[in-house]
């Protein structure tokens, strides 16, 4: 697999990706009107910019006083996979990503993060380092030839399989370093499949392990020698955490959730720190045998361990899917902890964003944002009185945009 690198601030295919609230004027990325103007706003749309399907959004919020680069406060940067010539997985897939300073109605020309050459690198987890500003991105990758089913049968050596990257940036999304592999330090060596996130990463700000950077994460396992399982089977698996005490430049596995029992397959994860310092996790739940297809966990020392093992998430209706937590601050005090993800149980269709008081005990029906194809989303806090939400949605199908919607709080309890 080549080595990754970036390309700088290339601007791909401007005028066709110009759509919804976009600002026409390559260098400005403000809207006259200011935040507040509009409701939504297409930030990727497949089939412009030299690619043919975007994916898997990710989405943060950056801190004022950006090192080298002041930015407005709260200026978004928003993160999805350039699918170049097809809309699968695999193949030439790169990092893109588009940066709004006034909260998510007009965005900057298409800036190219992350290329692997013909290969693929996606699954975007960016975290803001708390105190300094820093964007920290990890992603992950294969040879572009490696398909899922063949990775979690073992069939491809590991310089081909899955590999974990990080890259940083200290100008606020305008320009980032080139990718550092750090795959012995964030995969165990008998593990077959990989995946960080997607979605935003987790910084800690408050208890003992203040400014601690956890990044959700998922694996697989291979079966036990003698088994007629090829490990494609579901039940192989598992969720596990990234934890970096450095600000992202060292990282170290935190909890792992590997139990083959078919009850629950952790698989895509989300996190979020709620009021009282225990880390929050929700998890998509890969064909398990439990009535429901998300399942959550806390952690209370950071996500070093779990409390106890993922448990359904029983009041949540959903497709088999990846999913967003957010815990939001409302006028300067505790606002809910959020999620999104479709809320039709058998079809990526009906984006939802549920609220709990209660730190994810329980979920109230929630807010539904469309009818409509939806699939992958991710959610950011905007400013003390809104949240936003990134996802991928369309007419026909739910990989047509990725667009981000701003969340009044308000109208989320």
């Amino acid at each position: 697999m080549p080595s990754l690198f970036t390309r700088g601030t290339m601007l791909v295919g401007l005028t066709a990706l110009l759509s919804g609230c976009v600002n026409p004027t390559p260098a400005a990325e403000h809207s006259a009107g200011g935040a507040g103007d509009c409701e939504s706003s297409v930030v990727f749309r497949s089939g412009t910019g030299g690619y043919h399907t975007f994916r898997i959004p990710a989405v943060v919020t950056t801190t004022d006083g950006t090192p080298g680069a002041p930015d407005t406060p709260g200026t978004l940067i928003a993160f999805a996979e350039g699918r170049r010539n097809a809309q699968a997985d695999t193949g030439d897939v790169d990092v893109v990503s588009r940066r709004s300073t006034d909260g998510g109605c007009t965005w900057s020309p298409l800036r190219l993060v992350a290329d692997a050459g013909a290969d693929t690198v996606g699954n975007p987890v960016p975290v803001v380092v708390p105190g300094t500003g820093r964007l920290v991105l990890l992603t992950c990758g294969n040879a572009a030839t490696a398909a899922e089913k063949a990775i979690l049968r073992g069939d491809h050596p590991e310089a081909a399989g899955r590999r974990i990257y990080v890259q940083h940036s200290d100008t606020g999304g305008r320009t980032w370093s080139a990718p550092t592999e750090i795959t012995d330090q964030a995969k165990q060596q008998d593990w077959r499949w990989y995946a960080t996130g997607p979605g935003h990463g987790l910084a800690l700000t408050n208890g003992p392990h203040t400014g601690r950077l956890v990044i959700p994460a998922n694996h697989s396992t291979a079966p036990p020698a003698g088994s007629a399982d090829n490990g494609t089977e579901p039940r192989y698996y598992g969720g596990h955490s990234l934890l970096s005490d450095d600000g992202g430049t060292t990282w170290r596995i935190g909890y792992v959730d590997a139990t083959p029992d078919g009850r629950v397959n952790v698989n895509e994860t989300t996190a979020a720190q709620l009021p009282d310092g225990r880390v929050y996790f929700n998890a998509r739940d890969q064909h398990g045998t439990i009535p429901v297809t998300r399942a959550h966990a806390y952690s209370g020392d950071g996500g070093e361990s779990l409390d106890a093992p993922f448990a359904p998430t029983e009041d949540v209706t959903a497709p088999i899917i990846e999913g967003s937590a957010l815990q939001t601050q409302q006028d300067r005090q505790t606002g809910p902890l959020l999620l999104s993800a479709p809320a039709d149980p058998k079809a990526r269709s009906h984006m939802t964003v549920r609220s709990s008081d209660d730190g994810g005990l329980s979920w109230t029906a929630g807010l539904r944002l469309t009818t409509r194809p939806a699939a992958y989303s991710d959610l950011v806090q905007i400013d003390q009185g809104t949240a936003g939400i990134l996802y991928e949605t369309g007419h026909s199908n739910p990989y047509e945009t990725i667009t981000f919607t701003r969340l009044p709080l308000d109208r989320l309890r």
